[in-house]
């Protein structure tokens, strides 16, 4: 079972090769969220998140010939590139199966740091059951990425870090997947100082560990897609749940919209990536979910931060669009030369830039025969500024509405 001796060992085995991460204060989300914020920025580890502590540790673990034979991990890519990375700096062959629709650079990363890759199946779980298959067939040691006394005791050290960077924390808000990285830092926090308040966030769409703790056994929830893919996990460990039941004060969920919001905050606002698993402290935060904390020293374990390229466009995209500086609009006008230079000229003296520009003749059915229809993508400052650039283009005797 673990407890803070174990924690402490494994702290001492692995503080050469793990980065002592930060624990800053943020005076902009602080004002956001109503508390006395601190962000502890696990996505500065070398492979992008805190997976780094717990493999490491579970690795220099191993009995000398499981090393020789090598090991198999099954993950949807932080665990991977952790075990990846640290299996290929110690000698040791390595095999991740991972879900077939596991973002590009999650695999390629794995890949890069020397691991053989499968891909296998739809899901974390399905990965899983690849995985032993393959563990059976050729005789390698399974590292799980959260079932695994060692694996929690490595992501325990987290919490040894964070009450010593910050003795006088009264909540820590933690990510919820399989429960690893929360039941070690709660361990390790409740065991120095148990008035802490600790806090797990899961995704609305696989609430699998409050589901298990309210029923009181591990409950086993159907797939579901998540921008949280790192603790999209369907059912947690007895080992991590039994940890949560003892240790951990509180569990909340967030829905995806207020996880791609809490991930641009965290771009734009505090210049920082963060994939959605370690986004979701904060979009608990600024979505209230916790009100216990407000007016507190709180910190949020920021997990990780491998994201998809492609996928974070997308939430900036439609981040934009929902605070109003990104905006489609429909203008009716005079299908004749010189017009839609006059209302280009409008926009422009609106400081208003104009993205694209699409004519619709042949299906403009509101627009009278001599008319046509321009479709404008254009940004703006904000839904204020938008409604200053309606107004000066009525004035100027163009109809204008909003797209959606």
């Amino acid at each position: 079972m673990i407890d803070l001796k174990s924690i402490e060992a494994a702290r001492s085995r692995i503080a050469e090769q793990i980065i002592t991460t930060p624990c800053t204060r943020s005076e902009t989300l602080s004002r956001l969220c109503g508390s006395t914020l601190f962000l502890k920025f696990e996505n500065l580890q070398l492979t992008g998140s805190f997976k780094e502590r717990g493999a490491l540790n579970c690795l220099l673990n191993l009995p000398a010939e499981a090393k020789a034979r090598g090991i198999i991990a099954a993950s949807a890519g932080n665990h991977a590139q952790a075990v990846s990375f640290h299996a290929g700096r110690l000698g040791i062959p390595a095999t991740i199966v991972m879900p077939e629709r596991t973002p590009l650079i999650k695999v390629q990363n794995t890949r890069n740091f020397g691991a053989k890759v499968v891909l296998h199946g739809a899901n974390f779980d399905e990965a899983v059951e690849g995985a032993r298959a393959i563990e059976a067939a050729e005789k390698l040691a399974f590292v799980h990425p959260f079932d695994d006394d060692h694996i929690i005791a490595g992501q325990g050290t987290i919490g040894m870090e964070l009450i010593e960077q910050n003795p006088y924390v009264q909540a820590v808000l933690v990510p919820i997947g399989g429960g690893g990285l929360i039941s070690g830092i709660a361990t390790a926090i409740k065991e120095v100082n148990p008035g802490i308040k600790i806090i797990g966030v899961e995704t609305a769409v696989i609430p699998s560990m409050r589901r298990s703790i309210a029923e009181g056994l591990p409950v086993t929830l159907g797939h579901a897609n998540t921008i949280a893919d790192g603790i999209a996990v369907r059912r947690p460990a007895e080992r991590t749940m039994e940890l949560v039941q003892r240790y951990v004060d509180d569990i909340v969920t967030v829905d995806e919209n207020e996880i791609a919001n809490a991930i641009l905050v965290l771009l734009e606002r505090e210049k920082t990536v963060a994939e959605g698993a370690g986004a979701v402290p904060l979009a608990a935060l600024l979505n209230d979910k916790i009100p216990s904390v407000r007016g507190k020293r709180v910190a949020m374990v920021l997990s990780g931060g491998n994201i998809d390229v492609n996928t974070l466009a997308r939430i900036i995209e439609r981040g934009l669009v929902k605070d109003g500086r990104l905006v489609r609009l429909k203008v009716r006008v005079p299908d004749r030369p010189g017009f839609l230079a006059r209302m280009m000229t409008v926009i422009a003296e609106q400081g208003v830039n104009v993205l694209e520009v699409f004519h619709q003749r042949a299906f403009a059915t509101q627009a009278a025969l001599g008319e046509t229809e321009i479709e404008l993508k254009l940004e703006t400052r904000g839904q204020e500024h938008t409604e200053i650039l309606l107004a000066a283009l009525a004035e100027g005797g163009w109809r204008a509405e909003t797209l959606l």
